[in-house]
């Protein structure tokens, strides 16, 4: 058979059509497709009081509540507008619940001297590296023994220049991560935070190595480098990494 009558017969069984004249054959048999329209779903009727429906007023109650009146906050501050407050002395305002603490709890107070042992989430200083808002453990502390909101607590530092929350440290986390202590502190009228020593460049390679912070500048956290820090006869954390800062081991 010739080459001629071959593709003839290829023809006629339609073999020989283009893959672009299958598509277009294939399209063309299809049932047209249907517009797509979104379906609404109708909303349930709003449900309404027969009180408010028929305009009934509520009816009165002669018998004495069993609860309280809710009483209103109570300020122990004398003034509206004051000079900017140290920020281990903050302004909160406190409620008679706040002032409640049980003899359990105020006993265990001064368990701890380092990070405090009661939460609270009022008179609690958060401190900018642990972040833990809890009562200190100083026995004479006014604010969070007496509940004093106008005394600072004492065991919580405050930046002599910012006066920010950034300059907030605990007992533990000042001695461990900076190699200081609460009572130097205390009696150093002008103690600056890393940040603000970092700003005037009293002390070069000096930062704060909180979380936080080091996260800001695109460094790993250190975690618990304390042991790494006393292994290799270091005074604090922000010593480790000052020299390696120096060395330029950090990037």
């Amino acid at each position: 058979m010739k080459l001629s009558d071959r593709l003839a017969r290829l023809k006629s069984l339609g073999v020989g059509k283009t893959v672009s004249e299958l598509r277009k054959q294939v399209k063309e048999q299809r049932p047209p497709r249907r517009s797509y329209q979104k379906k609404v779903y109708r909303l349930t009727p709003l449900r309404r009081s027969l009180r408010i429906s028929n305009n009934l007023t509520p009816p009165q109650s002669t018998s004495t509540p069993l609860s309280t009146p809710k009483q209103d906050k109570v300020t122990l501050s004398g003034e509206k507008k004051e000079k900017q407050r140290p920020a281990n002395a903050p302004l909160v305002n406190l409620s008679d619940a706040d002032l409640l603490l049980s003899s359990e709890n105020s006993g265990r107070r001064c368990n701890s001297k380092g990070r405090g042992t009661i939460y609270n989430p009022v008179l609690g200083i958060c401190c900018h590296f642990c972040r833990q808002k809890k009562l200190c453990g100083e026995e004479d502390c006014k604010r969070c023994g007496n509940f004093d909101v106008n005394e600072p607590c004492l065991g919580k530092t405050d930046c002599s220049v910012c006066h920010s929350s950034t300059g907030v440290f605990c007992r533990a986390c000042l001695k461990v991560r900076y190699g200081e202590e609460i009572e130097e502190v205390r009696e150093k009228k002008g103690w600056m935070c890393p940040h603000c020593i970092e700003e005037q460049g009293t002390k070069p390679y000096w930062i704060c190595n909180s979380s936080i912070c080091l996260r800001k500048r695109k460094m790993p956290p250190t975690g618990i480098a304390v042991f790494k820090a006393r292994e290799m006869g270091y005074k604090s954390v922000a010593h480790l990494l000052m020299e390696e800062l120096k060395l330029g081991k950090c990037k």
